[in-house]
């Protein structure tokens, strides 16, 4: 890991205890892995390439820029995924009548029935194609309440890595729950993405520290492309 984006936001007790602590050694990652896609589609990055602010005002859940600028990296990684026939698994929240996990009073919504739907779709940077598998979930974990685990193991998947939104909520608590069940979990740097930048980092910190190797997204596609010529799906 060679970006230390997190630094900006430590205090001055937090950077003397990152320096007694030392560096953590990467957990590293296994023989056949998995790419996990979470949450990447329209509502929270809106129809339009726009700067936050102003896709806020369509979209209430975007986070702009940044976010895409992370869907393009990830179009990147799926790629050389799919040429190395590594899995693809997308997982997105469930379009029903299940009470959400978040309770808050909700904007008066100024979206069209069809944008509303449109709102639900992966965007179409990394959509999934045929064979790919499309997990509904209705908890912030890709884990929680899903087959994801099941599909996991019935591949033999020993690492997954995760690439979405956000950094601080869907991607953090899937990662969790992966390091419960015992994978190798990994989190692309340039491919997780945040409505808040501090949020974002320190999560990513927090993350690397305690459940996963936060790695960036050159060394994801080389290790793709070294175990992609032995792994057998």
């Amino acid at each position: 890991m060679n970006s230390k984006g997190w630094e900006v936001y430590f205090s001055e007790r937090d950077k003397q205890h990152n320096q007694l602590t030392g560096k953590k050694e990467p957990n590293g990652f296994g023989e056949c892995p998995a790419l996990v896609l979470i949450d990447i589609y329209y509502s929270v990055l809106g129809t339009n390439r726009e700067p936050i602010f102003e896709s806020m005002r369509t979209w209430p859940g975007s986070t702009g820029m940044e976010g895409w600028a992370a869907v393009d990296k990830t179009a990147e990684l799926v790629k050389v995924a799919r040429e190395n026939g590594i899995p693809v698994i997308h997982v997105k929240g469930l379009q029903s009548g299940i009470k959400p996990w978040i309770h808050r009073k909700s904007r008066p919504s100024t979206l069209s029935e069809e944008q509303r739907l449109k709102g639900y779709e992966i965007v179409d940077e990394v959509k999934p194609v045929s064979g790919e598998l499309v997990i509904e979930k209705s908890a912030p974990s890709a884990f929680q309440g899903t087959p994801l685990l099941f599909q996991l193991v019935s591949l033999g998947i020993d690492t997954v890595i995760c690439c979405g939104e956000t950094t601080s909520g869907c991607v953090r608590a899937s990662v969790v729950d992966g390091a419960t069940h015992r994978f190798r979990m990994g989190v692309v740097e340039e491919c997780v993405f945040d409505r808040t930048e501090a949020s974002h980092w320190m999560n990513l910190y927090d993350m690397n520290q305690k459940y996963a190797d936060v790695v960036q997204l050159d060394a994801v596609k080389q290790y793709f492309n070294q175990v992609g010529k032995t792994v057998t799906i």
